[in-house]
């Protein structure tokens, strides 16, 4: 049951945790020689886990706070295409890319921009080079319904993409006017109806409350249309207001946003309402059936963390491909130039067109693996640490242990020092990013007012 009177009082700016250290902490004195010299040392009986930054968009939609570029012409595209190919092949000079692939991922911009031929292309480039695909690999792609056709869909499925994610945030029409992003219902059913039809199982479907115009009312018939089309998962994010980062938020009129208490009485209903619907809550924003596999990995302590948000998939080292992508392996960050020109200078001087990283020192590992696997499957197996990392848990963290007593009082978190375990409950689960704050070494180092992050609740 969750207490919604502690829940509302810790709201607070706060990473997301979709990484430890954060995206802030990356440097540009990691350079592509830095990584040349990682994948020359990567453990080449590693799985790998593909990101491709698919970044086009035909125009803003005023909420989002990914890396996109706008534009309607074909050329930008192709030359796009282009410039992904060439990075595959300078890839594949310092990456072992016989590894057995076990999860690839298109993310955006709006991949399902690119018309199926072009599509097509990248696959087939992929494919060029990655030719060990796991049978059973997640191979998932992003979509805007609003750009997607049978033809397409026939590619994604042809080269055996099984699980789609659709970005949907609001059925309301004043809402959708608001975050400039026109999607009526019967768009959203039709591609659902689609995906079904040509055999893909996982259908997620992404809603956002905190959008301008919102109430208590509209959300209710956004999550009725939602439910009703069956998806297999649903992520229910907050909205993180931060137009100091992104310049199309500042086209949202601040004073339409709904008011904290009503925020938390949609996340209150809606969590009723899916939990009722055969939904069961995975996290802080996930949702899924009890015979999916991300609910199946929570029950078995497995599910992991990275910069796409939950999956099944750990152990493997992330490869970022395109325009500002981020990689991951053991004990490093990696992210492409943001800069379309730069991005291309990079290529056209024959190098990986690497921006930033970070490479992380034992310090920053133990307090990853504590950090995500209580943001993964909300507890932590304290014997477990001590074994791997040879430490004494309640000396190394005695200041983050001590930090934790107020959600300890709040018998939000048990602190079990004879069975060595850190549990969170299900109020508490909802503030994870709150819980694992005190274990992130770099964010102790900024006064709290002058933290820029979205609030945690």
């Amino acid at each position: 049951m969750i207490d919604f009177d502690k829940f509302a009082k810790y709201s607070k700016a706060g990473p997301r945790y979709t990484s430890y250290p954060t995206a802030p902490e990356f440097n540009e004195g990691f350079t592509c020689k830095s990584y040349e010299e990682v994948l020359a040392h990567q453990d080449k009986n590693r799985k790998l886990s593909l990101y491709f930054h698919l970044p086009f968009c035909r125009s803003a939609c005023y909420f989002c706070g990914c890396n996109v570029v706008y534009t309607s012409k074909e050329d930008k595209k192709e030359r796009y295409i282009d410039y992904l190919v060439r990075e595959l092949e300078l890839l594949s000079h310092h990456l072992d890319t016989s590894r057995e692939v076990i999860q690839m991922h298109f993310g955006g911009g709006t991949p399902t921009f690119f018309s199926a031929p072009q599509l097509e292309r990248i696959i087939g480039a992929i494919k060029t080079h990655f030719k060990n695909f796991a049978k059973d690999a997640e191979i998932s792609c992003e979509i805007d319904p609003r750009y997607l056709t049978k033809e397409q869909l026939d590619i994604l499925t042809g080269h055996g993409f099984n699980r789609v994610s659709y970005g949907v945030q609001d059925f309301n029409d004043e809402v959708q006017k608001a975050i400039h992003r026109i999607q009526p219902y019967d768009v959203t059913a039709n591609v659902v109806k689609m995906a079904k039809e040509a055999g893909i199982k996982s259908i997620n479907m992404d809603l956002i409350y905190g959008l301008p115009y919102q109430t208590f009312e509209t959300f209710q018939e956004t999550l009725r249309l939602a439910v009703s089309l069956d998806p297999s998962r649903l992520a229910v994010f907050n909205y993180a207001h931060v137009p100091w980062m992104k310049k199309s938020m500042r086209k949202i009129d601040e004073t339409t946003l709904p008011h904290p208490s009503v925020k938390l009485a949609i996340m209150r209903y809606t969590i009723d309402y899916l939990e009722s619907n055969g939904y069961k809550m995975i996290g802080m924003d996930h949702f899924a059936k009890p015979d999916d596999e991300l609910f199946l990995a929570i029950e078995k302590g497995e599910l992991h963390r990275n910069f796409q948000g939950y999956t099944t998939k750990g152990g493997a080292d992330l490869i970022g491909i395109g325009l500002t992508s981020i990689g991951e392996g053991l004990k490093h960050y990696v992210q492409n130039f943001k800069e379309m020109d730069e991005y291309e200078k990079a290529i056209d001087a024959g190098v990986l067109p690497v921006h930033r990283g970070l490479v992380l020192n034992d310090d920053d590992v133990l307090r990853k693996a504590v950090i995500m696997e209580m943001m993964s499957n909300f507890k932590l197996n304290i014997a477990g640490i001590e074994q791997a990392f040879g430490i004494d848990f309640f000396e190394y963290f005695s200041d983050a242990v001590a930090a934790l007593a107020p959600f300890v009082e709040e018998e939000l978190v048990v602190v079990d020092r004879v069975a060595k375990k850190i549990l969170v409950n299900t109020t508490g689960t909802l503030l994870i990013r709150n819980i694992v704050m005190p274990f992130d070494a770099y964010l102790q180092k900024i006064p709290e007012d002058k933290r820029r992050f979205s609030k945690t609740v």
